[in-house]
């Protein structure tokens, strides 16, 4: 794998798949890591009532940034170089499309991520992402 894609939504089961990333990376050092987190659009009338959209997709980028910081604390100190990107959109299809944009070949993930009730056996974004991709999902 010469490029990894690895989204992450600040819970435990995407800190592991950062772990496992570790591993991909000791074997290969060369490794790009293209670190992902996506927030959902707010398509709340009430809350864009209030609110002007520049200041919505502000405070989706500063939880995207919060959601990314147990991630960057793991790779900062395996000292893996990574690219941290918040994007904001339909969760599963940003992260395919990423993927395939960016080249990757490869993405790490979690199988549950913070969705409690949506992902019941297998994840309900890790589940979407494999329909919606070519690039192998690990």
């Amino acid at each position: 794998m010469r490029k990894a894609l690895v989204p992450v939504d600040g819970s435990a089961n995407s800190d592991r798949a950062v772990q496992h990333l570790l591993t991909l990376a000791q074997t290969n050092p060369a490794l790009e890591v293209l670190l992902l987190n996506v927030q959902p659009e707010v398509d709340d009338w009430q809350v864009r009532r209030f609110l002007k959209k520049e200041e919505v997709e502000a405070m989706e980028e500063a939880k995207g940034g919060d959601a990314l910081q147990s991630a960057r604390a793991i790779l900062d100190a395996a000292q893996i170089k990574y690219q941290p990107l918040v994007l904001i959109g339909p969760v599963a299809e940003t992260i395919a499309q990423t993927a395939s944009a960016e080249q990757c070949d490869g993405i790490v993930m979690g199988t549950h991520g913070l969705g409690a009730a949506a992902s019941m056996l297998l994840g309900s974004v890790s589940s979407d992402v494999i329909q919606q991709t070519t690039v192998p999902v690990t």
